[in-house]
């Protein structure tokens, strides 16, 4: 991901109630040091997704836990809803196995996101787990979700 990716990220703007994944403006993520914005954090764990044409699509983050690879992921908002998460997940998990071979893979995904959760389970993914954490908005119930090998892996 390159500069460039992750202030035009930071500029996409979701409908409610997927609002939430808004990110704060480029200035406020830079002068914070947040995420993406911080040059390191963006080489080691982020990656963008463009399409054939180089017109960026999405995002990743392979954020590593001792013997896990979490995901996260945002795909731009015009693409939401016409079916391709699964398909962008099924990318990222060989991204991850790539990068950490050895790795589990899962991912948090809000409770009430139920569109998300279909493209996680299309793409292999498995409900494990059901809690609560803080998040910059508040408490909020997730679903930690982990990638299960599918007949077709290798």
């Amino acid at each position: 991901m390159t500069e460039t990716h992750g202030q035009l990220i930071s500029t996409w703007t979701y409908p409610p109630p997927y609002h939430i994944y808004n990110w704060p403006s480029w200035e406020h993520m830079v002068r914070d040091e947040l995420e993406f914005a911080d040059p390191v954090v963006r080489k080691d764990q982020y990656a963008a997704v463009v399409d054939d044409q180089g017109k960026l699509c999405g995002f990743a983050q392979f954020f590593p836990i001792s013997g896990v690879t979490r995901l996260g992921l945002g795909l731009r908002p015009d693409l939401l809803g016409l079916g391709t998460g699964a398909y962008l997940t099924s990318l990222l998990v060989i991204e991850a196995k790539k990068r950490a071979p050895r790795s589990s893979i899962d991912l948090e995904v809000l409770t009430w996101n139920i569109r998300a959760q279909r493209s996680y389970l299309k793409a292999g993914f498995k409900i494990t787990d059901t809690y609560i954490r803080s998040t910059p908005r508040g408490l909020a119930a997730f679903h930690c979700m982990v990638y299960e090998k599918i007949q077709n892996d290798h």
